[in-house]
């Protein structure tokens, strides 16, 4: 197995495959949102196949259908049959090309993929994964060149953009797939804003930047990126922990700060007063669009004060814009208290404690309130403590 081969899974694959897939009837792809719909319009398209066995169109439809509900053997057989049909359809080629990757039969899935672009060198789909498939068998030069020549064909190609800047990376040649990477990352690719914040993190082809580090793994975690999740969870146990190296636990420290700073460039006609933070400040104009949204980025990056204001909202609601107990405020505290921030695992424990939108539950409280000063869980437990 090459370097690179390991780093391609299955499921990420698959949706490498899916996203240029040769297109899709219409009706097809709107009858196969159910699995019923999916089982009648796979029987519609045999029947037509049945009914016109020389029809290539039908048999690629099939193949089509077929290799999206993950019947990849019948869908590489139905290939076969189109192209002893037609030895020179490109879509063809490229379908078969794409079925093959998805059991990682690389020799024979890159072999389809060179005659669709060799067939028909316009199409973009057969240049972006032959890339995918050079890329992941640790030919990089063959993937840079195909990237490029997908890139060429449709500059919009955000993913190609990304796979590109990829290949570059893992060919030594850091500042080229930098400018990619920034690309992608601005495009929306949560991969390359999660690579791209690593980046900054390490100091590897960028300067090191703690601020940019998490802003931009912050914008991958909109996307729902799970790896970009974790790392601002190591990072922000790093900055609240005890045991770790002073130098280190400041540093992440600083780069929070420094995000949180960064908020305010957004809004630049907006005047700062005291320590008020950019949430706080749109919260007192009203401004519903944005208040709680700022203050939860805030909150995450370990503002105390954007955390109390959450709290505060979380109880009481904030009418009419937003009912109280909401979840997403919900999961900022409890996210947030998780990796040890103080000031969370107090408000979640009075949350635990009173019931506060969620089932009261003493032992969440008590287990939440651990590794607090003694006089800070007294505190609480007052704070739970029905007046005489």
């Amino acid at each position: 197995m090459s370097p690179i081969t390991h780093r391609v899974t299955l499921p990420i694959l698959l949706s490498t495959c899916l996203l240029l897939f040769p297109s899709v009837p219409s009706s097809l792809a709107e009858t196969a949102a159910e699995p019923d719909d999916a089982v009648r319009a796979l029987s519609h398209l045999r029947e037509q196949v049945r009914a016109a066995p020389q029809s290539l169109d039908h048999r690629l439809k099939l193949a089509d259908a077929l290799y999206r509900i993950g019947d990849l053997d019948t869908a590489i057989d139905e290939c076969r049959v189109a192209l002893a049909l037609k030895p020179d359809h490109a879509l063809a080629h490229l379908q078969l090309g794409i079925a093959l990757m998805a059991k990682q039969d690389w020799r024979p899935a890159l072999t389809e993929l060179r005659d669709a672009a060799r067939l028909n060198p316009a199409l973009t789909q057969a240049h972006y994964n032959l890339g995918t498939a050079y890329y992941t068998t640790g030919n990089l030069k063959g993937a840079i060149e195909s990237y490029r020549q997908a890139l060429a064909l449709q500059p919009s190609l955000l993913d190609a953009r990304y796979r590109l800047a990829l290949a570059l990376k893992f060919n030594h040649r850091d500042q080229e797939s930098i400018q990619f990477m920034k690309e992608a990352a601005a495009g929306g690719v949560p991969q390359a804003q999660y690579a791209l914040g690593q980046a900054y993190r390490t100091g590897q082809g960028v300067e090191k930047n703690g601020a940019l580090t998490i802003y931009w793994w912050s914008k991958s975690v909109e996307f729902g990126h799970q790896p970009a999740a974790s790392s601002l969870s190591l990072l922000r146990q790093l900055a609240l922990s005890k045991v770790q190296p002073e130098q280190s636990r400041l540093e992440a420290l600083k780069a929070f700060q420094a995000y949180r700073e960064t908020l305010w460039e957004n809004v630049p006609d907006l005047a700062r007063s005291g320590n008020e933070t950019l949430g706080t400040t749109l919260l007192k104009q009203n401004r519903a669009d944005k208040a709680v949204s700022v203050l939860l980025q805030e909150c995450y990056a370990l503002s105390d004060v954007a955390l109390a204001e959450l709290a505060r909202i979380y109880e009481t609601g904030w009418e009419p814009q937003l009912p109280p107990f909401d979840k997403n405020i919900l999961a900022c505290i409890e996210t947030t208290a998780g990796d040890s921030f103080m000031p969370a695992k107090k408000i979640l424990a009075r949350i635990y404690g009173k019931g506060l939108g969620v089932k009261q539950d003493r032992q969440k409280m008590e287990l939440t309130l651990k590794g607090l000063p003694k006089d800070e869980i007294k505190e609480v437990l007052n704070q739970l403590t029905p007046a005489p």
